[in-house]
């Protein structure tokens, strides 16, 4: 199928992205009254879709939240649901709109502004946009090991819950807090043994403070084993054959979850013209701005990091859409930032 071009509007900012980050940016748009589309591959918070079903979040309900609309939660640390509830209700109260289960393939400077190739099951598109944002995050990206066996149906880059497991044998790599929560749900629900590879010499001094000494206890006892300094060098018939410090180790396993973290898109970036760092993955881009080395292009939330995605959360990145919008209000659309409206303004 042919490309079709829609030419009849020209959105003042297109987002890359429907998670929390760009619907923040989505928000503050329309606030500000500009014109916004969010594009995402999936559905709206399709990443926090990912995550461990019952999964708590580290941060505190005050620090997610989209300003002008609160969290409300009985829990000072949201739960998943609670967060997926939230986030669908700033697009509601803002009416911001959507276009999912639409991939952009690349945006490119044009006349006019950007053009953005985007492609769903139904072909390809061109839409068009004065600015446009990058706000994909990274967990769409799970790293890999790279070993043989590593695609068996049996094999995971992304753990939901322990249900499924009760009475099987399974093992985690990774030392983080992704591998460290996993083995206590396992274990607390019926895992007949539950594995951690780790390659380093001990978990990650990053895992959650209440997470850690309940994991290190469980490993001491005896209830979780845990092989330190060690790797996975393939996955065999139902085994995980590793190297450790005391010489190989075939662990049978009924099940493997490598969880050992994401990068962002980078290859997304560097089609759209951004440059990206090649040992970092960091794109270029002006931190007062959130602009790229691309006018007119911007990255925000956890993109900016690059391989170090421990570093941006959604906490830490709520004023990226304050910056982005003021920018391209004052600098790129030539306006002064207008008196913000209300929400259930249309």
């Amino acid at each position: 199928m042919n490309p079709r071009s829609d030419h009849d509007d020209t959105l003042d900012l297109l987002v890359v992205g429907a998670g929390p980050t760009g619907i923040a940016l989505g928000a503050r748009c329309r606030e500000a009254g500009l014109s916004v589309l969010l594009v995402d591959k999936g559905p709206v918070t399709a990443n926090l879709l990912q995550f461990p079903r019952y999964m708590t979040f580290f941060t505190t309900r005050d620090r997610l939240e989209i300003p002008d609309v609160p969290f409300a939660s009985p829990d000072d640390k949201p739960d998943l649901r609670q967060a997926l509830v939230y986030y669908r209700a700033v697009v509601d109260r803002y009416r911001i709109p959507v276009a999912p289960h639409e991939e952009v393939v690349e945006a490119r400077r044009g006349e006019g502004g950007f053009h953005v190739v985007t492609r769903r099951w139904d072909g390809e598109r061109t839409r068009r946009a004065r600015a446009v944002a990058i706000a994909t995050g990274y967990f769409g990206n799970p790293r890999r090991l790279g070993v043989p066996g590593e695609e068996a149906p049996w094999v995971h880059s992304r753990y939901r819950e322990p249900y499924r497991h009760h009475g099987e044998r399974v093992v985690l790599v990774g030392g983080g807090n992704s591998a460290c929560e996993a083995a206590l749900e396992l274990w607390r629900n019926g895992a007949a043994a539950v594995t951690i590879v780790v390659r380093g010499a001990e978990l990650k001094p990053s895992v959650k403070y209440w997470v850690k000494p309940d994991v290190e206890n469980r490993i001491a006892e005896g209830s979780i084993e845990a092989l330190y300094e060690s790797e996975v060098e393939a996955f065999g018939e139902r085994v995980v054959r590793a190297r450790t410090a005391e010489g190989p180790r075939e662990l049978p396993a009924d099940a493997a979850y490598v969880l050992i973290g994401y990068d962002t898109d980078a290859a997304l970036l560097e089609r759209c013209g951004v440059e990206v760092d090649p040992e970092t993955l960091v794109p270029a881009f002006d931190e007062g701005s959130c602009e790229t080395n691309v006018p007119g292009l911007y990255v925000a939330g956890a993109v900016q990091s690059g391989r170090d995605t421990g570093r941006i959360f959604i906490d830490n990145s709520r004023n990226h859409a304050a910056r982005i919008v003021r920018h391209l209000l004052e600098e790129r659309l030539g306006r002064e930032r207008p008196a913000l409206r209300k929400a259930s303004a249309d």
